[in-house]
């Protein structure tokens, strides 16, 4: 059985959920934020609890640990080639654990 592909966000639509979220910027197609935390520990701590947001949806950003500090995470549909709600769940998701 062939899983059905989920459909793209763009323009207004996109937009609209955007406006819930803005500390995501779009870049290229893709969401993309970046976070800095008080030291390399608390960093890490965040893509740990990152790591286990995505395993339950499913739906994994690419996470760039960087600058000792700074975390910044991507997020778009792969199969669908842009951004669809997987996304904008996951982002809900991030910016709550991020708090």
């Amino acid at each position: 059985m062939s899983k059905t592909r989920p459909m793209l966000l763009e323009g207004a639509d996109l937009d609209q959920y955007l406006a819930e979220l803005p500390a995501w910027q779009r870049q290229a197609g893709r969401l993309a934020r970046t976070l800095t935390f008080r030291n390399f520990a608390d960093a890490l701590s965040f893509v740990n609890g990152v790591g286990k947001l995505a395993e339950e949806a499913d739906h994994h950003p690419d996470i760039s640990l960087h600058d000792w500090n700074q975390v910044t995470l991507t997020l778009w549909t792969h199969d669908a080639g842009g951004v669809t709600m997987l996304d904008i769940s996951l982002a809900r998701k991030i910016d709550a654990l991020a708090g």
